[in-house]
């Protein structure tokens, strides 16, 4: 079965035959977890690096937030079985959202791939693949049972 995961969402499954999806991935983040063993995957589309801009907002709503969503997908992924050691990491994402010859002042898709990096930096996790930066909005698939995940931005498609 297909699940979308909109904006500021996250989904994890343990069901073989669940695809994840998440479209316009622009300054966005898409994180992507999958453990092999357990056949658990899961993905989160977060929009903002921090939750200290709106604390009442990421208690209501973490996954708006990298620092918040993040944790949450771990923690779901592990409640289905998944363990961290197991684990393939996989973002896509944080793309500039001004036009290249725009000044893009608050760099949101670079923040957004900044704090990621420094969360897992401190939690000891490594990013098997990405795919980030550039202009161009990205959409990604991930199939729960084989732990496929399809990278589409514009017309080329590709696995990451």
């Amino acid at each position: 079965m297909k699940h979308v995961i909109g904006i500021a969402d996250m989904r994890a499954s343990a069901l073989p035959g669940d695809v994840l999806v998440t479209y316009a991935l622009g300054s966005c983040l898409g994180v992507v977890l999958h453990d092999p063993v357990a056949g658990v995957g899961g993905m989160l589309h977060a929009m903002l690096p921090s939750s200290q801009i709106d604390p009442a907002g990421a208690a209501t709503n973490p996954f708006r937030f990298v620092d918040t969503g993040v944790p949450a997908l771990f923690g779901e992924c592990y409640r289905l079985g998944a363990r961290k050691e197991r684990m393939t990491v996989k973002v896509a994402g944080g793309a500039r959202a001004a036009a290249p010859e725009v000044q893009d002042s608050f760099e949101v898709g670079k923040r957004n791939f900044l704090m990621l990096r420094k969360l897992f930096w401190k939690n000891g996790v490594l990013i098997d693949a990405h795919d980030v930066g550039g202009h161009d909005s990205r959409t990604l698939e991930l199939e729960v049972g084989s732990g496929a995940l399809l990278l589409r931005v514009g017309r080329e498609r590709k696995r990451l």
